[in-house]
């Protein structure tokens, strides 16, 4: 993760994290660690899958002692074999125990991420559909999840509300309608914004070119009526594909020649990938 973002976006959320997990003292390790001791851990692959998030994993452990060491022996991106060990882990005793399951849970959860989003691109091999999230993200971990798919190889969606205009249906009827809303939006909203338009059935197509939308995004249409949206649209404006797509169906709506497909199952469905820190080793 870029380290400008990490410390004005991320650290606040990991220190939260680690908050909810210490409360005012790690009563487990106290016991057994009363006293700073050095030691080293492995972190090992407990499953196939692909790395994500060594950069927060490494973040948890130095944000309570910045003097703990991460020696790396993968890169996120990389395909891992279960059994593998990824990284040994250096410092305070206390710290390495205290800071394990928070770091463990970004790093599992970031790339189970990358993992399934992974097997989803290598289905569009062949074709020059792009794969791309959506705003279905676990409050509070958007920024590490989306970070999760640009690993894995997706491309990232609008990042909230204030990047891009996305018109659906509540928006739609809130305006009155698809042209009354495209042209409230290009009122309202910078001209750096992209207006994409929601579409589920031909009409509404029709009429988000009719009222100039930069995207069309064609949601949860049968399999012909998207191809013949498709068509009608012809390139004059970019279409994304959405509506249940996962690693299965994916193929199919590829082969439409659409431009984008957007997949909520990125994020909201991807298991964890194992992962852990074993055999904790004093150095004194």
């Amino acid at each position: 993760m870029n380290p400008i973002t990490m410390r004005l976006h991320a650290d606040e959320l990991i220190m939260q994290a680690l908050r909810e997990d210490i409360t005012f003292e790690d009563v487990s390790t106290a016991s057994v660690c009363p006293e700073a001791r050095p030691a080293e851990v492995q972190l090992i692959a407990k499953a196939d899958g692909v790395i994500a998030g060594l950069d927060v994993f490494e973040r948890t452990f130095t944000l309570l002692d910045e003097d703990v060491r991460v020696e790396r022996y993968v890169k996120d991106g990389d395909e891992v074999a279960r059994g593998q060990l990824l990284a040994h882990v250096r410092g305070d005793a206390r710290v390495l125990l205290s800071g394990e399951r928070v770091a463990l849970n970004y790093l599992q959860r970031m790339s189970g991420i990358a993992t399934y989003t992974r097997r989803m691109v290598r289905a569009l091999e062949g074709t020059s559909t792009k794969l791309v999230d959506t705003r279905k993200t676990t409050p509070g971990l958007r920024i590490f999840e989306k970070e999760a798919v640009a690993i894995g190889g997706g491309r990232n969606h609008r990042y909230n509300l204030s990047t891009a205009v996305m018109l659906k249906d509540n928006h739609i009827d809130a305006a009155g309608g698809i042209a009354q809303a495209v042209a409230a939006a290009r009122r309202h909203a910078s001209f750096t914004c992209t207006v994409e338009v929601e579409c589920e059935n031909l009409a509404m197509v029709r009429e988000a070119l009719e009222a100039g939308a930069d995207i069309i995004m064609l949601d949860n249409m049968a399999h012909e009526a998207m191809a013949e949206a498709i068509r009608l649209i012809g390139g004059r404006a970019r279409t994304e594909a959405s509506g249940n797509v996962d690693a299965d169906n994916i193929r199919a709506l590829a082969d439409l020649g659409v431009d984008y497909i957007s997949s909520g199952a990125l994020t909201h469905s991807a298991p964890i990938l194992d992962l852990s820190l074993k055999h904790l080793r004093l150095l004194d």
